[in-house]
């Protein structure tokens, strides 16, 4: 093991004593805040220092059973002991070297998911309905909640843009590779001919903000109008100024929520929303800078970025970034995704050992 490994795990170890006292004491258990925020860096610091643990001890193993060589009446068992402790140990390296890959903070947030038709006119609103419901049954396989921010639909069905939050622990972590421009090759139920046509849709996911210490957004560079709200929703929704855009001058963003027949809680989504397209953003900027240096190899998340077909004849789908077809579709539609976003995980896995091993 490298020497800045074993002082990087002996300080983490340290750390995992220093939180343990830390929560035991009064003063902390009072401090609801300071409590979840201690309680959540000892979650991640555990398995690093069990981890450690465990090799420390295989390492102690191995010393013992070097020094039983000399023994002719244990030789045998010695070099069984000394065969087994270097698989052990090599083992727990591997691991703790994945233990201390940098993670990303956002991965245990919520989510925001948007969806938007590209080229291909209706067929592509259609196949943005096909989207939306994909993720949400993925959703609810993970049993979590899925709340409508806002809705546009198209005239022959499927949407024209939609926004859902989605609200579960380890969310975004799980989605945050699905950024990007999605294809299907499919024959439209309008196509009188049997010709495949090729349509695409753009998908967004942004890890949910804290407006308050995440984004600061100066209500000065806010213009926020209110107007009816088109569409189905009854008499009322369509009566009064219920429907919010919000237009953040410094960036361009424009946000409406319309979907709710309060003003006030339109407006409150339209600022979640807001806030987590500020964070993207910033995100964006920085990792664009970074992937000048080195490129993702799931992809730079750029919204343009093709990353995926959805090929309807041959019933196939294929991930570009990483060369993945799964002869599978309509349960990936069904929302069946954790092949392929555990394929997506283990590649970005990958890469980042590859970067550690050049440092």
């Amino acid at each position: 093991m490298k020497a800045s490994m074993r002082a990087r795990l002996e300080q983490l170890t340290r750390r995992l004593a220093e939180l343990d006292a830390m929560l035991a004491s009064p003063e902390i258990a009072n401090d609801m805040d300071t409590f979840r925020k201690l309680s959540r860096e000892r979650a991640e610091v555990e398995p690093v220092a069990s981890g450690f643990t465990a090799y420390a001890a295989t390492e102690a193993d191995l010393q013992t059973a070097q020094q039983m060589l000399a023994d002719p009446d244990m030789k045998a068992l010695a070099e069984e002991e000394l065969e087994d402790g270097k698989e052990r140990l090599e083992r727990l390296e591997s691991e703790l070297r994945v233990l201390l890959l940098p993670r990303d903070p956002d991965d245990n947030r919520s989510l925001f998911l948007e969806v938007r038709a590209g080229t291909g006119g209706d067929e592509s609103a259609l196949f943005a309905g096909d989207l939306l419901r994909m993720y949400t049954r993925y959703a609810e396989r993970n049993r979590w909640q899925v709340e409508v921010m806002s809705m546009s639909e198209s005239e022959l069905g499927g949407y024209k843009e939609a926004i859902v939050r989605i609200v579960g622990d380890g969310a975004y972590g799980r989605l945050k590779f699905e950024s990007g421009g999605h294809r299907v090759q499919r024959v439209p139920a309008t196509e009188t001919q049997g010709r495949i046509h090729t349509s695409a849709c753009t998908v967004a996911i942004m890890p949910e903000a804290d407006e308050v210490a995440e984004v600061e957004i100066n209500p000065a560079d806010l213009r926020i109008d209110t107007f009816r709200a088109s569409g189905a929703g009854g008499q009322h929704i369509n009566k009064t100024d219920s429907a919010v855009r919000i237009i953040h001058l410094p960036t361009g963003i424009v946000v409406e929520c319309q979907d709710d027949r309060s003003q006030h809680r339109n407006r409150d989504k339209a600022m979640k929303v807001l806030a987590a397209r500020i964070k993207d953003k910033e995100q964006r900027e920085r990792h664009a800078k970074e992937a000048a240096h080195r490129k993702s190899l799931v992809g730079s998340g750029d919204r343009s970025e093709r990353i995926r077909t959805y090929n309807f004849p041959q019933g196939r789908v294929t991930d570009h970034r990483i060369n993945l077809t799964l002869y599978k579709l309509q349960n990936i539609l069904d929302g069946d995704l954790d092949e392929l976003l555990s394929a997506l995980a283990a590649e970005h896995q990958a890469e980042q050992l590859a970067a550690l091993g050049e440092e």
